[in-house]
């Protein structure tokens, strides 16, 4: 049987490397000489530079940026050659993501996506001519303006004084926006951003209302934020004539896609378009028996744009059954078994606390991976036994 290992990583705990390994881990506990392939999957978070750069054969470049909490952190991001094209691979979660926030200073309302805009011109400074950014496992709710500012985008207040924006929570306080310090080299480069093209800047589904929880807004936080964000729409459209309100993509990150598509000029894209143009799981599902794939978290979000449903939705094409584990299994979860996923299973192996749960992720994974080998076996068993007894 030939297994197939294409993983998310469990945000803040383990890389997609990192649980694919330990799947296989629990598999060869099964059998010691399964022929699995593992393919680490990546969704524009954390590791989409590093892996980007290392399928290119690039290097990564190390830099001081400003973190989310708006202290200075050592970042990074990848540089490489193709055709004689340079290309910068900016990974916001390097900068700008949760796991960077500590957990008692968890506020989208003061976090703020500053360092990305100083990764985007030391990329400029390199004199590259693209540059690819992935958009995920943020930890900022401030619609891209802290990215703006490091870019020259000035953000005014009702005396037309510059006024900081820091975080969501000052976008209603701008009363207009002034490019004229705009780093004009935007405008020599094509930018591309893999975000979740499913969430709008703006509205009931919008990134307010959909992400700022997970950051730790609390419900009136939430309702400032989505005020903040219409705003910010509307300035943006009077200053850069762009409705970014309801655009595909515009609430990535926080509202990160709508700052790049407006003051960087960025083409936002749907993350697994343009991120399966670089790893090359097809060939693999293919000729695959059974596909294992993970997430922190399955629930009713997981078919819009999560790794597990996108690894499920290439495997259907092929006929190619799938089984992924899982930290949690939340609302409408079951939901994924009408997306093309065949089986689903929490790790978990007792009640935690999530700091235990963190702790025993690669130990837990490794065991339900075995669990579910030897599960098929089984399925495995009773075919056979049903082959023989029709022959008979």
């Amino acid at each position: 049987m030939k297994i197939v290992l294409i993983p998310s990583g469990f945000k803040e705990c383990l890389g997609a490397e990192d649980v694919a390994l330990a799947m296989d881990k629990g598999i060869r506990r099964v059998d010691p000489n399964a022929d699995t392939v593992i393919v680490p999957m990546i969704d524009g978070g954390e590791g989409f530079a590093k892996t980007i750069t290392q399928i290119k054969k690039g290097r990564l470049v190390q830099t001081i940026a400003t973190g989310p909490v708006g202290k200075k952190i050592m970042s990074h991001f990848g540089v490489y050659e193709e055709g004689g094209i340079v290309t910068a691979v900016i990974e916001m979660a390097a900068v700008a993501g949760l796991k960077l926030v500590p957990r008692h200073l968890r506020n989208p309302l003061v976090t703020t996506t500053y360092g990305i805009g100083e990764l985007i011109k030391a990329a400029l400074d390199l004199n590259v001519d693209r540059i690819l950014i992935g958009c995920g496992d943020s930890g900022t709710s401030d619609g891209g303006a802290g990215m703006a500012q490091a870019l020259g985008v000035r953000f005014l207040d009702q005396n037309h004084q510059t006024l900081e924006v820091n975080g969501g929570g000052d976008l209603c306080r701008v009363a207009s926006v002034d490019l004229s310090r705009l780093d004009q080299r935007l405008q020599h480069v094509r930018i591309d951003a893999a975000c979740n093209w499913h969430t709008p800047l703006c509205g009931t589904k919008g990134a307010a209302y959909i992400f700022g929880p997970q950051k730790g807004a609390c419900p009136e936080d939430v309702e400032l934020l989505a005020t903040g964000f219409e705003r910010y729409a509307h300035l943006i459209q009077e200053a850069a004539g762009m409705d970014v309100r309801d655009m595909p993509g515009s609430g990535a990150s926080g509202g990160l896609g709508a700052g790049l598509a407006a003051f960087a000029g960025a083409h936002l894209n749907p993350r697994y378009d343009i991120i399966m143009k670089y790893i090359n799981i097809e060939e693999h599902i293919r000729n695959a028996d059974v596909v294992l794939t993970a997430e922190g978290c399955l629930d009713y979000q997981t078919p819009y744009g999560k790794i597990p449903a996108e690894v499920a939705r290439v495997a259907k094409l092929s006929g190619v059954p799938v089984v992924a584990l899982t930290g949690t299994i939340g609302k409408g979860a079951d939901i994924n078994y009408t997306n093309g996923i065949d089986a689903y299973m929490s790790i978990i192996q007792k009640p935690a606390t999530l700091e235990v749960a963190m702790e025993k992720a690669a130990v837990w994974i490794a065991d339900c991976a075995e669990t579910a080998l030897r599960q098929m076996k089984i399925g495995y068993q009773i075919a056979e036994r049903i082959y023989k007894r029709e022959l008979a």
